[in-house]
């Protein structure tokens, strides 16, 4: 299994860990919380694509939803979208900075990010 494909099940993974759990407090965050769900159905299938439009949904519904970021964060690291996924990540972690989870997900693509932008510098450098 390749590197990519490996880290793509332990994102996944973390994504179903990160879901929340309570009771929910107004209809925006009960809807948010429903398109994250949906978004992680979606992502299990591949349908990275649609996920990424659940759990952007889920953010305009509930801006200080951690986990919808958190998806969000992972599903534009799948597509390249580097800094975004950096901004979406560390806006999840402002929201809760507790959730071992979504200190893995940043920590672990921290790593990945900064290999790819040295590898970038030195692309440019040739």
């Amino acid at each position: 299994m390749s590197l990519r494909v490996r880290l793509s099940v332990w994102f996944l993974a973390l994504l179903l860990l990160a879901v929340p759990c309570g009771l929910v407090a107004d209809d925006g965050e009960k809807e948010s919380r429903e398109q994250v769900a949906f978004g992680i159905e979606v992502a299990q299938r591949g349908l990275w694509r649609e996920a990424t439009y659940r759990w952007e949904k889920a953010v305009e519904l509930d801006p200080a939803n951690p986990s919808a970021r958190n998806n969000l964060a992972v599903s534009y690291e799948q597509s390249g979208e580097f800094d975004r996924a950096n901004e979406e990540y560390e806006r999840a972690l402002e929201l809760d900075s507790d959730n071992l989870y979504i200190r893995q997900n940043y920590e672990l693509f921290r790593e990945a990010y900064e290999r790819k932008k040295r590898t970038d510098r030195r692309a440019r450098q040739n």
